[in-house]
């Protein structure tokens, strides 16, 4: 009897070990761990059928970003300048949103900023172009958000997800941009309720955006980013769905 349970502890004993070996396996497979040096501060690409975007302006300090399954990342920053870690949907600047389809996501993110100084922002971002405009929803920061800026324009505030958004729009002169350094505008819709995970249903403030003359122009991408400025943090996305849906 005790040689029989010998034999069943040692099976159940490998099983276990071969699964993890298997898990171990697939995260190898499935992830990318990309970091900025001195030879350029962006990287960007397509994998897993998502964009991902890592910019580090002027390639100060430490700024890395993990792709995994799917949409998933994961990331660092430490005494940078401005970090940008973003993965989402990608678009070829032809449509508007309206003719692409009904953005949403649902997301979960362990979000660690340390911030005794500079900002930090878990966001959803992008921009068009005709007009270049460069977009968030901000659903968790730190220290200084986009309504403390001399120049922001309040335009209004809606209620959505379980909780009310300020809406403000900036403008930005001789900035980087998608297209070098240009001037453009800023649209935000901040949370009140600061969270980390949830469903946005971000074709909704697209729609409240125009509602308030807020117009976007053709997309160039929809994604969910994680930004730092001089200030050091990690972040992990466990869960990451967006969707573009006809």
């Amino acid at each position: 009897m005790k040689s029989n349970m010998k034999k069943n502890t040692f099976s159940t004993l490998k099983f276990k070990l071969i699964i993890a070996l298997q898990l171990v396996i697939a995260m190898n497979v499935y992830s990318q761990t990309l970091c900025i040096d001195a030879s350029s501060d962006q990287k960007q690409g397509v994998k897993n059928g998502f964009r991902y975007e890592l910019w580090n302006q002027n390639s100060q300090g430490e700024a890395c970003m993990t792709l995994g399954k799917g949409a998933l990342f994961s990331g660092k920053w430490n005494d940078i300048e401005n970090y940008l870690a973003r993965r989402g949907l990608a678009y070829n600047q032809t449509q508007k949103h309206n003719e692409i389809g009904t953005f949403s996501a649902k997301y979960s993110c362990i979000y660690k900023p340390n911030t005794k100084a500079g900002n930090s922002y878990l966001a959803i971002y992008g921009w068009s172009v005709d007009p270049l405009v460069e977009f968030y929803i901000v659903e968790d920061w730190r220290n200084w958000i986009p309504s403390m800026s001399k120049d922001a324009i309040k335009k209004g505030s809606f209620y959505i997800d379980g909780s009310l958004y300020d809406i403000y729009q900036t403008t930005r002169i001789n900035q980087p941009s998608i297209v070098g350094t240009a001037t453009f505008t800023q649209y935000f819709s901040i949370r009140k309720n600061t969270r980390n995970k949830g469903n946005i249903h971000i074709s909704e403030h697209f729609k409240q955006w125009e509602k308030l003359g807020m117009n976007l122009g053709k997309m160039h991408e929809v994604s969910f980013v994680v930004e730092g400025y001089k200030s050091s943090g990690s972040f992990k996305f466990v869960k990451l769905n967006m969707v573009a849906n006809k």
